[in-house]
């Protein structure tokens, strides 16, 4: 599935059983309370916190599928909602960055540790 067929599928799903967009407020606070779901699981998959009695770590890597689908949908929400292609954002974003950072990364010790000195 391309971006934009995902922007077409998440309007097409809003409309027909969502009944509507929540407001670009709501979505907002909707879209942190998903990313801080990611960051609970990636806390406890991959850093330092570990999983309390009651909760299964062998469903977390699926369940950080899941929670990282539900960060995507409501961007997703939000960018139809505000009218902004996500294709030709993420295009744009990646000129920026292409530009910008040519040289700043490869030039990095911390990313190339055997770079000479």
């Amino acid at each position: 599935m391309t971006i934009a067929e995902a922007q077409k599928t998440v309007d097409d799903w809003i409309s027909t059983i969502g009944v509507r967009y929540f407001n670009e407020l709501t979505n907002t606070a909707l879209l942190m309370e998903e990313v801080g779901e990611v960051a609970r699981l990636m806390a406890r998959l991959y850093g330092e916190q570990s999983f309390k009695s009651t909760e299964k770590m062998t469903d977390a890597k699926e369940d950080l599928a899941d929670e990282m689908a539900d960060v995507l949908f409501v961007l997703i929400c939000l960018a139809n909602q505000t009218g902004v292609d996500l294709t030709a954002a993420m295009q744009k974003n990646l000129e920026k960055k292409t530009k910008r950072d040519a040289l700043r990364h490869a030039a990095n010790e911390k990313l190339n540790p055997n770079m000479d000195k």
